[in-house]
């Protein structure tokens, strides 16, 4: 069988993946992490990632683009991240859709940019996707290659909204010619969130997750994530803390079945486990990919 999906590999597994060599299929590495920060040659971070591209396929997550703000693209990080990708040459380069910086005015007319440091829902609306389609547009246009944009596990939602957020992704990939990072988890956490009220009815979770699936173009996706999420007393988080549970699973077959073989990556940021954990997923994800085609 092909090893097809990837691991998110972060820094408790550096050394052993270097050293193991495990057959995975690429790995997913944070890009703001790798940045330079004024380093001649982007400092020890990035050199580990130089030694890891020698044996493996890289890809570029990121997580400070804020493709979703009014205030555009941040230049100084567009430079940061396009030198990465000259140096690295990913096979895919990602971020989210959502917004983290904003404009605070103040009494005499001026003001400050904030940091929101965390990735903030936007609305569905009109003008929300005119300014995803420019920023989309302008990161594309400097790294010459298409981008990746992944859906949100957003918390909130808006009062105003002119399209669904399958509407809202379609349409931006329609107009911008990006791909879509569909993380399969956040889908099902939405889902779960929707819900008012205890018990959860996941199995209505789960067939609202999979129409959403539905309502997306055949050809969306680039990539797709798979991941574990923590189920609070009033709120599902998308933390990236635990096994991926059997409803993404079977969200995840349904997926490969209607997008096709995408390379698909297992996401563990807290609580990391050993790498053999990590490696058990992926290729758990390899054989639903197997059984799909047959």
């Amino acid at each position: 069988m092909r090893t097809h999906a990837g691991i998110g590999w972060r820094h408790a597994h550096y050394a052993a993946v270097l050293e193991q060599r495990p057959a995975v299929g690429f790995l997913q590495v944070h890009s703001e992490n790798f940045f330079g920060f004024g380093a001649p040659a982007g400092g020890a971070a990035l050199a580990t990632l130089q030694a890891a591209r020698e044996h493996y396929s890289i890809s570029l997550h990121g997580v400070g683009l804020s493709l979703g703000s009014a205030l555009g693209i941040d230049e100084w990080h567009l430079d940061q991240l396009a030198s990465l990708v000259q140096r690295i040459e990913p096979v895919r380069v990602s971020d989210h859709a959502c917004f983290a910086r904003g404009h605070r005015s103040d009494e005499r007319g001026g003001g400050q940019m904030l940091h929101a440091a965390d990735l903030l829902p936007i609305p569905f609306t009109h003008d929300s996707l005119a300014v995803l389609c420019a920023n989309v547009q302008r990161v594309q246009e400097r790294l010459q290659r298409p981008l990746l944009v992944e859906n949100l596990s957003a918390y909130v939602q808006y009062a105003q909204a002119d399209f669904s957020e399958t509407q809202f992704l379609s349409e931006l990939i329609k107009r911008t010619g990006c791909k879509l990072l569909l993380d399969v988890n956040n889908v099902f956490v939405n889902s779960l969130n929707s819900q008012n009220g205890l018990p959860r009815d996941r199995a209505l979770a789960l067939r609202e997750a999979f129409a959403f699936l539905d309502e997306l173009p055949a050809n969306a996706v680039g990539e797709m994530h798979l991941a574990g999420h923590c189920e609070m007393e009033d709120i599902v988080i998308d933390d990236h803390g635990s096994a991926v549970c059997d409803e993404v699973w079977q969200l995840y077959a349904h997926a490969v079945r209607r997008f096709g073989d995408m390379p698909a990556l297992i996401e563990w940021d807290t609580n990391v486990p050993e790498l053999d954990v990590l490696l058990a997923h992926a290729s758990k994800a390899d054989l639903i990919v197997q059984e799909a085609q047959t």
